[in-house]
C-alpha cells in the first residue's frame, strides 16, 4: 500500500533514482555475466567474461569445461568492449543498458578439431597445464630455460631438435636480452652436442665456459663438462688471441679491407690477384700485409703503401707468429669457440673478423658438420644498411647462409635490440623466436608480420614485459607462449658501467 503521507519525488529526485537503479541493474548484469567460450573450428574460440574481479589476461591458459569434459586453451587477445542490452521493466516499459565486458579468443592447445558451444571458462591451474605440456613434449633433449610465466612452477622446455631452424632474438636495452641468451646457450652445451661459433661484440660471453659461485649446485655439477669444451679467442688473459692472416681471406674480402675496385683500381687489383695466385712449396709468398712494402715488385710496394695509409698494418688482429682463429674453426679443436668481437679495438678489425668467419663457414660448408652460429648484436653484422665494403660482403654472406646453410647443417642464431635493423632476409628466414620487451610500436608491428607461426596478440604484449620475460616460439617451442628465464650458471662477461654517478651529493655542512 503506497504511502500517501510521503511526497512524491521532485523531477531532480526521480531522475536521480532512475539513474541509480539503472546503474545498480548494469551492474548486476556485468557481475552475473558468465564466463563461457565458443569454437566454431575446434582450433581457436571466443570468450567473454565479466570485468569484475577479471584474472583472464594476454598469454594465460584456461580450462574450457563443456559437456564434454573439459580442454586446455590460451587467451591471446583480451579487451574491454561495450554492447547495448534491451530489458523490459515489471511495469512493461523497456529499458537500454551498455553493458562493459571482457571479450577476448585464444587457441586450443588440447583436444584440437572438436567444436564446442558455451563451454565454461576458468583460469588453468599449473598441474593441467603442465600435463600438456607433458604430453606434447618431444622425445629429443629437452633444454629448461625457465618456467611458464603463467603456470609458475611449471619448466619452459624447448625442443633442441629445433635448433636445426634459424633463430632470431630480440629484446631492448634493460630487458635481459644478454643474460637469456647466456642462459640459452648454456642449456645447448649442457644437454645436446651441437657445436657453437659465437660472434661476442661486448665480450658478453666470454665466461660461458666458467661456473657461477653462486649456481644451483645439481645444475653446476651437470654443467662441469661444458669448462672444457669451450675456448674463448680474444685478448690478453684470454685462451687465444684473436687473430687472423691475410692470406687466409678471400679474395673479395682483401680487395674490400684494401678499398680495392676490380675496375676502378684495376692495376693494384691485378697486382693483388697476382700475388695470391703465385706459391713457393705450397705456401702463399704474402702472408702478411707488412710483407708488401719491402716487396721487389713494385705493385705489390704500392699495397702496401695503400694498407699503411689506411692504417691497416697498425691492427692487433694480424696474427703474424700467433695462431689464426680462421684455422682453428677450419679444423676445430674446441666445441664451442667464442670470438671476442669486443677485445679488438676498432669497429673495422670486428667487421673483418666477422666476414673472413661468415665466408669460411661457408666456405666449408660440404663439410656438413653442424653448427650454430650465434651473431650477437646482428644489426652491425647483418645490417639492413651495410656500411662500407666489408659490411655488405658480411650482410650478403649471411643472407646466403639463411636461404640455404640450413641443409648444410649451418644454423644461424641472429639476437640485436633493434630488429628493424637487421636484413629483412636474414630474420624472415628464422623458424624460431625469443622476443623479450619491445616498447616501440613500429619493431613491434614488423615483427608481428615476419612472425606470423606466433600469435599475433601475443605479440602485442612486448610492451608490458617486466625484465626476464619473453616470448618464445617456432620449432624450439611449438605451444607459443610467455616465459620467465631461470638462473644462469656460467659467468656473465660484459657489465654496465657502475652508476657512481648518481650517488646524491654532500650538501653544505655534511
Amino acid at each position: 500500500m503506497a504511502d500517501s503521507t510521503r511526497p512524491a519525488p521532485t523531477p531532480e529526485e526521480g531522475l536521480t533514482q532512475r539513474i541509480a537503479h539503472h546503474r545498480a541493474t548494469r551492474e548486476v548484469l556485468e557481475r552475473e555475466t558468465l564466463p563461457l567460450a565458443t569454437s566454431v573450428d575446434g582450433s581457436t574460440f571466443e570468450f567473454e567474461a565479466s570485468l569484475h574481479g577479471l584474472e583472464l589476461e594476454r598469454g594465460c591458459y584456461v580450462m574450457l569445461e563443456g559437456d564434454d569434459g573439459g580442454r586446455l586453451g590460451q587467451v591471446t587477445e583480451i579487451a574491454s568492449e561495450s554492447g547495448r542490452v534491451e530489458m523490459d521493466a515489471p511495469d512493461g516499459a523497456t529499458s537500454s543498458f551498455t553493458l562493459r565486458l571482457a571479450r577476448g579468443s585464444g587457441l586450443l592447445l588440447d583436444r584440437v578439431g572438436t567444436a564446442f558451444h558455451d563451454a565454461k571458462v576458468r583460469l588453468a591451474e599449473p598441474e593441467e597445464v603442465g600435463a600438456v605440456f607433458s604430453r606434447t613434449a618431444p622425445d629429443r633433449a629437452g633444454l629448461t630455460i625457465g618456467e611458464l610465466f603463467h603456470a609458475p612452477g611449471v619448466p619452459a622446455v624447448l625442443d633442441s631438435g629445433g635448433f636445426n631452424r634459424h633463430t632470431f632474438m630480440c629484446g631492448q636495452s634493460g630487458s635481459g636480452k644478454t643474460y637469456s641468451l647466456g642462459l640459452l646457450l648454456e642449456r645447448v652445451l649442457a644437454e645436446t652436442e651441437l657445436p657453437i661459433v659465437i660472434l661476442d661484440p661486448n665480450s658478453d660471453y666470454v665466461g660461458l665456459g666458467r661456473v657461477r659461485p653462486d649456481a644451483d649446485p645439481t645444475a653446476s655439477e651437470r654443467y662441469q663438462q661444458v669448462h672444457g669444451q669451450v675456448s674463448v679467442w680474444g685478448g690478453d688473459g684470454a685462451d687465444h688471441l684473436l687473430r687472423l692472416r691475410f692470406a687466409e681471406l678471400a679474395t673479395d674480402s682483401q680487395a674490400a679491407l684494401l678499398g680495392l675496385d676490380p675496375v676502378r683500381d684495376r692495376e693494384e687489383y691485378a697486382a693483388l690477384a697476382d700475388l695470391l695466385r703465385h706459391t713457393k712449396a705450397g705456401q702463399p709468398l704474402i702472408t702478411g700485409l707488412d710483407q708488401l712494402t719491402g716487396s721487389d715488385s713494385p705493385g705489390a710496394r704500392q699495397l702496401g703503401l695503400r694498407a699503411a695509409n689506411l692504417g691497416i698494418l697498425e691492427w692487433d688482429v694480424w696474427a703474424r707468429d700467433k695462431p689464426s682463429v680462421l684455422a682453428e674453426l677450419a679444423d676445430p679443436t674446441s666445441r664451442c669457440t667464442v670470438v671476442d668481437l669486443g677485445s679488438l679495438g676498432t669497429i673495422e678489425e670486428q667487421r673483418l673478423v666477422s666476414q673472413a668467419i661468415l665466408s669460411l663457414l661457408w666456405t666449408h660448408r660440404h663439410d656438413r658438420r653442424p653448427c650454430l652460429l650465434v651473431i650477437d648484436e646482428a644489426h652491425n653484422i647483418l645490417a639492413a644498411d651495410p656500411q662500407g665494403e666489408l659490411g655488405r660482403l658480411s650482410t650478403d654472406r649471411a643472407v646466403q647462409i639463411a636461404a640455404e646453410g640450413r641443409k648444410f647443417g649451418l644454423y644461424l642464431l641472429v639476437s640485436t635490440q633493434a630488429p628493424h635493423k637487421v636484413h629483412e632476409n636474414v630474420v624472415s628466414q628464422c623458424d624460431n623466436v625469443v622476443m623479450m620487451r619491445m616498447n616501440s610500436r613500429a619493431d613491434i608491428g614488423e615483427l608481428t608480420s615476419l612472425f606470423s607461426y606466433v600469435p599475433p596478440g601475443l605479440v602485442a604484449g612486448l610492451s608490458s614485459f617486466r625484465m626476464g620475460q619473453a616470448l618464445v616460439g617456432g620449432k624450439i617451442f611449438p605451444l607459443s607462449g610467455y616465459v620467465r628465464m631461470g638462473a644462469r650458471i656460467s659467468e656473465e662477461g660484459g657489465a654496465d658501467i657502475p652508476t657512481d654517478w648518481a650517488r646524491p651529493r654532500p650538501r653544505a655542512g655534511d
